[in-house]
């Protein structure tokens, strides 16, 4: 894509971990107001590249660029007012209640001459609503669920109000209910004109939210643009090793992926008989 149109990217960039390398001269750009999702294989470095255009992690080669300027240079608490990140683990301070987490979204806004207002309860209380979570607001974090627990840290990002959401599988831990509810606020979001960047590792959640879907394989960026252009069997197959059909969702009419297999493809006349018991 042209990065005339991009916030967001990333040229150059050398990537790793304890002088392992993931990714190497790795070029990416985020379309503005795009819902960016980053789809792959495990540990083909989806999050490691996301950690880097959150300044999370520093490249060892290569420059993330955030509204024309080095992302390494930004002020702290702006880069906070303009770009939120949640995280794949998060650790919450033991203790801490749902509503005292998702008001730490705030703490960019706060200054020596802006303190504390009612403009921010109205978001913090709003970011708990939007998540599901508001019943929850006095209850030990730790006390959570996985998923409960994992719907408060989408809240305290939401908390920040900034205009770029990075989210690395948000939907990590929560049932498929609750998996769908987090998307379409994904979506909501993106409508409102946000730039919404995640990793998630349904493809077909992947295919029928992104307005933009990058596919990622060794630390390298297979193909990007449009789910509709990107998700066919040929690349489902190069980038994840499944053999597949890919098909229209009788839904949205978004790609929707068919694996292939022994079992998937045992005649339908084999499948044992169901018991119900009295």
């Amino acid at each position: 894509m042209d990065k005339a149109d991009a916030r967001l990217t990333g040229s150059g960039l050398t990537l790793g971990y304890d002088k392992r390398t993931i990714t190497e001269e790795l070029d990416v750009s985020i379309p503005d107001k795009s819902f960016t999702v980053i789809v792959g294989p495990n540990a083909c470095g989806k999050s490691t590249l996301l950690r880097a255009l959150a300044r999370i992690l520093k490249p060892s080669a290569g420059t993330v660029v955030l509204d024309g300027r080095p992302i390494a240079g930004w002020p702290a608490k702006k880069l906070a007012r303009t770009l939120g990140l949640l995280p794949q683990s998060s650790i919450a301070p033991e203790g801490i209640t749902v509503a005292d987490l998702v008001s730490r979204g705030r703490y960019p806004h706060q200054s020596l001459l802006r303190q504390w207002s009612r403009e921010d309860e109205r978001v913090v209380a709003g970011s708990m609503a939007a998540t599901g979570v508001g019943d929850l607001a006095a209850r030990a974090v730790d006390e959570l669920s996985g998923g409960q627990r994992q719907r408060v840290w989408i809240a305290m990002a939401l908390a920040q109000q900034t205009p770029l959401l990075l989210l690395d599988e948000p939907t990590t831990y929560l049932d498929i209910a609750h998996q769908i509810e987090v998307l379409d606020l994904c979506a909501a979001l993106h409508e409102e004109g946000r730039t919404v960047v995640a990793v998630l590792h349904d493809l077909n959640h992947a295919a029928r939210y992104a307005t933009h879907l990058i596919a990622m394989r060794d630390g390298r960026i297979v193909a990007e643009g449009d789910p509709c252009a990107v998700v066919t069997s040929a690349l489902v197959e190069e980038v994840f090793k499944l053999p597949c059909r890919v098909i229209d969702c009788p839904e949205t009419g978004t790609p929707l992926v068919v694996p292939r297999g022994t079992r998937s493809n045992r005649a339908r006349t084999e499948r044992p008989e169901l018991v119900v018991g009295s």
